[in-house]
């Protein structure tokens, strides 16, 4: 399929010669800080600038000497899947000091370097705009003691700053996602979960304490994977009397049948007078009034530890090479900047900008202004906070509405990951919004016969873990079992429909939007939300499940390619799934660290095999002894796994060997990441209330009548939003015949994977952004584009 020709090219427009980019590590380690220098080191090299290390962070800079390295291409293999930063990174009294900063002016001049990338919090990322902001100053004073020629200030007359915010704590306003986070989330999770295994055995309460400083995004979205009981977060504390509310939510959960309690609290909490609360005070208040048998954990610094998530690999690739971007652009003129992430895409914000909103959360919450402090952070947090609210809290009967509207909920397709949490979220807010929720068992086909039952709010409880689809889903599409669907409908009187599914639940919903002409039955709202490995449906940039694949397939090549280590020098062939969408293989491929990777939107042949060859040959005649090639199942016909397989064997005899790989249903397999629990059950909760909201407005003389094409709609991501599109209007952006949309927004991180492997290639910048501004979070109705 031929893609449309780039606005901008990105090789012939921009060059780095003649430049010197520096790159450092700033504060509290972070995963995935390893890939944004990676990212950094092969972007800068490939637009032909210099580009160094400086080792141990500021304290780095001031020491100079050895600490200030030039890096080369292969100083930075076999780093990606490194946790932590092999650069090192210090905190430095020194550099706040003028006379600090004076030597760190002087030992950067010496290499010529005038553009720094800057990975760090929002301490370390303030202390470069100041560096900048004195930078004439301190070279002025260093041509007055001697240190360098007077003609150095107008050589390196201006010094211009990117940052990238590396931090576990996603404390930083202006991006939704920090490097490090989602790979901490994935360190608490798999914590939560091992413990409810134990806590379920004995009937305990556990209090965990998750860190953050000063902010509770760990805690909050930890609690919203993990469904726990009760979550404490210094942006929102506890209204006063919180601890007799609490230990009541407690009890009533034990007597509805629940064996165990979770409580999360962040290492920052506080109550409404600012006073901190603690795991030790939970835990005495929970033995004391409830006698329960109650342990405290404290996860400490096991949340920084480990390999990076394969979404921290992707942000931190994407981030470094934007930051290489934006420092080849930069003019005297322009203010430092920081790379953001907003909804799936890569912005440029102002530094300070950011930085004095950050700093504006903290005295909200001195001030007590604590709603305030909530909207600061941004919408993805503030969503967050109400969904976890809506979910984990149950309204009394009494005070729920009464709609007298029954709404079915299913899954199509394949399983994939993060569908249990989706179903379960469907099915809270819509009992929390007065409607009788029904699950639907296997799909059309379990609809055609009757295995429809009503849900109720405890039947859902611990689902947000599981992995597959507990409901049970089957591919059958709703057209062959039409009428006997129908007679179904009348039968439970549903009033509305949540598909949860892949490309079949799209196809599904076409089909029942047709059949709106010979069967009433389906004037009636319907939503889907796409869930599936592939990612290939059209409509939205991100699937419920796609996430955890990408992470069982970069576990897994981490580990082959590490059963390569002191061995002589060899290749892995990978085949992934994903139909004829090349999403997983792909972005798998970028955060692996894979040499090429062959898929179906991207037609190859022979020629293009051959010159992979040799490219690896090269490679390997180097110090790079291992490399990864992904290769997509249904890329080719002709060139199939064992062809592939065949060939680098042949063409590579004498310089590297090969093996091949056939990942199979474990990439289906497996518990849902902490990205895939959160973004099925946000997803999932903002559907419902899309329903409820389209259900009044068809409720006409006792009855439910939805015919237009706004009433069936696709939930789904595009770009920096969620927006619902009408499943009529996605046909014209659809391919039916090989299930994948016409048009695919990550292969644009194609040319980006082809760099970091050192292939020249051209690479599309027109989404590259201009300066953007912070903007506040404003209160938005509930319909509309919401920011993840």
């Amino acid at each position: 399929m031929a893609q449309p020709q780039s606005k901008k090219i990105f090789f012939e427009n921009l060059s780095g010669a003649g430049k010197a980019i520096a790159v450092l590590t700033s504060g509290g380690d972070a995963q995935g800080m390893n890939a944004a220098v990676r990212a950094v080191v092969r972007m800068g090299l490939y637009v032909g600038a210099k580009v160094y290390f400086i080792h141990e962070g500021y304290q780095g800079m001031v020491d100079g000497g050895e600490n200030i390295e030039e890096a080369s291409w292969e100083s930075v293999s076999s780093m990606l899947q490194v946790g932590g930063t092999v650069i090192g990174s210090a905190r430095c009294k020194e550099f706040r000091s003028h006379e600090g900063r004076l030597k760190a002016a002087h030992n950067l001049v010496q290499q010529g370097i005038t553009n720094l990338c800057v990975i760090g919090g929002d301490g370390s990322l303030t202390g470069a705009n100041l560096f900048r902001e004195e930078w004439n100053g301190l070279l002025t004073e260093l041509v007055e003691q001697g240190s360098i020629e007077a003609d150095a200030v107008q050589k390196y007359s201006a010094l211009h700053i990117v940052g990238m915010v590396g931090s576990i704590d996603n404390d930083f306003c202006g991006t939704d996602m920090t490097i490090g986070t989602d790979s901490a989330l994935h360190r608490i999770i798999e914590v939560v979960d091992a413990i409810m295994t134990t806590a379920q055995s004995h009937q305990r309460t556990f209090v965990l304490e998750v860190m953050g400083r000063h902010c509770g995004y760990l805690a909050l979205v930890s609690a919203l994977a993990c469904g726990a009981d009760w979550v404490l977060i210094p942006e929102m504390p506890p209204e006063d009397g919180w601890e007799d509310t609490m230990c009541e939510k407690l009890s009533a959960n034990r007597a509805g049948m629940k064996r165990l309690n979770i409580i999360i609290v962040a290492e920052g909490a506080i109550d409404r007078s600012n006073r901190p609360i603690t795991t030790d005070n939970i835990k005495d208040l929970v033995v004391k009034c409830l006698g329960f048998d109650t342990r405290v954990t404290i996860l400490g610094h096991v949340q920084r530890g480990g390999t990076p998530s394969a979404f921290d690999r992707i942000l931190a690739s994407r981030m470094g090479v934007e930051a290489v971007l934006a420092l080849l652009e930069t003019t005297a003129n322009t203010p430092a900047c920081v790379v953001s992430l907003c909804g799936n895409q890569s912005v440029r914000l102002p530094l300070m900008e950011c930085v004095q909103m950050t700093q504006e959360v903290q005295r909200a919450m001195d001030g007590k202004r604590f709603e305030e402090a909530v909207k600061l952070r941004g919408r993805s947090f503030e969503n967050n906070l109400k969904t976890y609210k809506l979910l984990a809290h149950r309204k009394p009967e009494s005070e729920l509405p009464v709609s007298n509207f029954n709404v079915a909920v299913l899954n199509v397709g394949a399983p994939s990951a993060g569908m249990n949490a989706a179903v379960r979220s469907a099915v809270r807010v819509g009992i929390s919004e007065g409607h009788k929720m029904f699950a639907v068992s296997d799909g059309f086909e379990g609809f055609s016969k009757g295995q429809i039952k009503e849900v109720k709010w405890a039947d859902v409880g611990g689902w947000t873990g599981q992995g597959g689809s507990l409901l049970g889903t089957k591919r059958t599409l709703p057209a062959k079992h039409v009428d006997k669907i129908a007679e179904q409908m009348r039968e439970h009187n549903i009033n509305a429909l949540l598909i949860v599914g892949g490309f079949e639940a799209f196809e599904s919903l076409l089909q029942l939007y047709e059949a709106r002409t010979t069967h009433e039955d389906f004037c009636i709202p319907m939503c889907m939300l796409p869930a599936t490995i592939s990612n290939n449906v059209p409509g939205t940039d991100l699937s419920i499940g796609a996430d955890t694949a990408l992470n069982a397939i970069v576990e897994t090549c981490d580990r082959i390619k590490q059963s390569a280590s002191g061995t002589k020098r060899r290749v892995f062939i990978i085949e992934t799934m994903g139909g004829y969408c090349g999403y997983l293989a792909s972005v798998g491929g970028l955060a692996a660290g894979a040499d090429a990777a062959y898929i179906y939107e991207e037609p190859f042949d022979i020629r293009d095999l051959q010159a992979n060859v040799e490219h690896l040959t090269e490679k390997m005649k180097t110090s790079i002894q291992r490399g990864l090639v992904l290769r997509n199942e249904n890329c080719n016909e002709n060139y199939t796994t064992d062809f592939i397989y065949q060939l680098y064997s042949e063409e590579g005899r004498g310089v590297f060997d090969s093996r091949k790989n056939v990942l199979g249903h474990m990439q289906q397999g497996g518990a849902p990441s902490p990205f895939d629990r959160n973004f099925g059950t946000k997803i999932s909760a903002k559907a419902m209330q899309w329903v409820t909201k389209k259900l009044v407005e068809t409720f006409r003389q006792g009855r439910v009548f939805a015919n237009t094409e706004d009433t069936c709609c696709l939930l789904g991501m595009r770009r920096r939003a969620l927006v619902f599109q009408p499943v009529v209007q996605l046909k014209g952006e659809t391919d039916f015949v090989h299930r994948i949309p016409k048009e695919q927004w990550w292969l644009k991180l194609r040319p980006l994977m082809k760099i970091l492997a050192k292939y020249k290639t051209s690479y599309d910048v027109s989404d590259s952004g201009q300066l953007e501004h912070v903007v506040r979070n404003r209160p938005k109705e509930s319909d509309a584009s919401v920011t993840m």
